[in-house]
């Protein structure tokens, strides 16, 4: 099993920052992609960004060119730093991990998430 701890989520203004923290631990080894999801009041879950294990990275139309994914590989941490945050993008942000394990089966992992809220 993968387990995923995030961290770094709080309140922070119209227009501010914040680096959200995402942890893996356990079966680490078969993990082939991980990425951030976010749902906010009211709405779905959706896709905000994703990495592969080879660094290529994909975003929302909707943090494009504000948010940016990346991960350290020595500190099994992916991050999600987040500018020029607007009232919509308040959510949680969710953690995931997919990959296969050492029996080629699938798996597709959350954490527990983290509150992200943009208010003045």
């Amino acid at each position: 099993q993968v387990q995923l701890v995030e961290s770094g989520g709080g309140l922070v203004q119209p227009g501010g920052s914040l680096r959200l923290s995402c942890v893996a631990s356990g079966a680490i080894f078969g993990i082939t992609a991980m990425g951030w999801y976010r749902q906010g009041p009211g709405k779905q879950r959706e896709l905000v960004a994703t990495i592969t294990a080879d660094s290529s990275t994909n975003y929302a139309d909707s943090v494009k060119g504000r948010f940016t994914i990346s991960r350290d590989n020595t500190k099994n941490t992916m991050y999600l730093e987040m500018n020029s945050l607007r009232p919509e993008d308040t959510a949680v942000y969710y953690c995931n991990a997919k990959g296969k394990n050492a029996w080629y089966q699938a798996f597709n992992y959350w954490g527990q998430g983290t509150q992200v809220t943009v208010s003045s």
